[in-house]
């Protein structure tokens, strides 16, 4: 039996979940979290084959939450399955560990597809992701100025473009806002960029933010 751990912060989400699973012989939700911090707390009591994980969570995102797992629990296979479009966070979550990614719009069968591929030992990745993966892979100059940031200081350009306050930033990602204009600066400076508006604008134009 595939046992599998769903962190969603969504209730609703995580019940629909359930009951797609519900209907397999041979894969059961095992344990749920609702945020990444609980995550973590269960896979490092709980035997778990598969984490489900959401990209947009409280406190962590599903991108800290997947660097964590990897030191923690490294033979745990991490599926994302998000409401963003895989040429968002794709290439970088599969880069950071994970064993696939999928939209919540997919059907349940590809949903459980993915989750037995995963379970296995596999790797679930569409054929668009697995181009654009290639295409990093051999391309090391030309890359677009976001693609050169690290995943903290993405993450900060992201609450930063979505206008979040440094201050509230800070809270979520729990840094000093010191650290979080540190962040600022250096992702102003590596993207040759004047001030948050002009960051913003960018990240509106590439579809970083939703």
């Amino acid at each position: 039996m595939i046992r599998v751990l769903i962190a969603d912060d969504h209730p609703v989400v995580r019940k629909g979940l359930r009951n797609v699973l519900k209907a397999t012989t041979d894969i059961v939700v095992a344990g749920e979290a609702s945020n990444g911090h609980e995550l973590l707390a269960e896979a490092s009591t709980e035997r778990y084959d598969v984490v489900l994980l959401d990209i947009s969570m409280p406190g962590m995102d599903g991108l800290d939450v997947l660097k964590e797992l990897r030191k923690s629990t490294p033979e745990l296979p991490v599926l994302f399955l998000s409401m963003y479009p895989e040429e968002l966070h794709g290439a970088r979550a599969i880069r950071g560990g994970a064993a696939g990614y999928l939209m919540k719009e997919c059907t349940p069968e590809e949903l459980v597809t993915a989750i037995r591929k995963v379970s296995a030992g596999g790797r679930h990745i569409s054929l668009s992701l697995a181009e654009t993966l290639i295409s990093d892979t051999e391309k090391h100059h030309g890359r677009l100025p976001h693609e050169t940031l690290s995943d903290r200081e993405y993450q900060v350009l992201r609450l930063l473009a979505s206008g979040k306050q440094i201050k509230d930033i800070a809270a979520k990602l729990s840094l000093s806002p010191k650290t979080v204009h540190v962040y600022r600066s250096r992702i102003l400076q590596k993207m040759r960029l004047k001030n948050t508006m002009e960051l913003t604008h960018y990240a509106i134009k590439n579809k970083l933010i939703g």
